[in-house]
Parts: C-alpha cells; sequence; structure tokens
C-alpha cells in the first residue's frame, strides 16, 4: 500500500485509512519499531480487554467453579513446621 506523506505542522505523518485501523484493532497508541530501513507501526492494547465480558459469559455459563482446592487449614493446626 502506498501512502502520502503529509505535513502536520513542524512534522510530517501518514493518514492510516479506516479500514485497516478496525482490521488491526489500532486505538490510542502504537509502537513504532525501526528497523531494516523499516518502520513497523504496532497496536499497543490493553493486556485484559475482553476480559470483563469473558468472565460474565463464564458466570452465566456456570463455568466458574474453582479448580483447585479451596478448604484451607486456616487456623495453621494440620501444619507442620520444619
Amino acid at each position: 500500500m502506498i501512502l502520502k506523506i503529509i505535513s502536520i505542522g513542524n512534522s510530517k505523518g501518514i493518514r492510516i485509512p479506516s479500514n485497516i485501523i478496525k482490521m488491526y484493532n489500532i486505538n490510542d497508541l502504537v509502537d513504532i519499531e525501526l528497523s531494516d530501513n523499516q518502520i513497523i507501526l504496532k497496536p499497543i492494547n490493553k493486556p485484559r480487554i475482553g476480559w470483563n465480558e469473558a468472565f460474565k459469559n463464564m458466570r452465566e455459563n456456570n463455568d466458574d467453579g474453582l479448580i483447585i482446592q479451596d478448604d484451607i487449614d486456616l487456623n495453621f493446626e494440620e501444619w507442620e513446621w520444619k
């Protein structure tokens, strides 16, 4: 894809088409990597994006049960100290 360099104040920039913005889920930030005479843009997304919806779906499907033992002796009566 060929894009025209545009002036933005004292700087230069490019306009990224909206379909590419949507396709790569680009929001407010991108990481710019300079490598081998190339400029690589990578979207920066929130690491836990979508977790809230996933947890809601788990609850609705009764798939939120504990998968580890949850009866730890907090009185330390059965604990053995060495």
